[in-house]
């Protein structure tokens, strides 16, 4: 079972980027997914997550109205797009995989599989 983030980088604050995130090994269309992110110093927090059809979705506060997660269950992929980035988004973006069809869990240890990372830097 493996998941293949991508799609980091350095971007200038108020710019735009996407990280998706590819699945292979698992039936990942049947399982909620998330992405969290961990910035130095500071512990892995979640950051939006997806239900297994796409019909709900869940994020934290600092980025409502600003990122958009998605899915391709026919390609087993999932999506972060983040626009407005501040310079306090910059952090390793994680997409993660639940055990889960419908609650979308925000804790990290409620994640079975995880992807290893993307660099998203925000300058300012």
């Amino acid at each position: 079972v493996q998941l293949q983030a991508s799609g980091g980088g350095l971007v200038q604050a108020g710019g735009s980027l996407r990280l998706s995130c590819a699945g292979s090994g698992r039936t990942f269309s049947r399982y909620v997914m998330g992405w969290f992110r961990q910035a130095p110093g500071k512990e892995r927090e979640f950051v939006a997550g997806i239900s297994y059809s796409g019909g709900n979705t869940l994020y934290v506060d600092s980025v409502k109205g600003r990122f958009t997660i998605s899915r391709d269950n026919a390609k087993n992929t999932v999506y972060l797009q983040m626009n407005s980035l501040k310079s306090e988004d910059t952090a390793v973006y994680y997409c993660a995989s639940a055990p889960t069809f419908l609650r979308i869990a925000t804790i990290p240890r409620e994640y079975d599989y995880w992807g290893q990372g993307t660099l998203v830097t925000v300058s300012s």
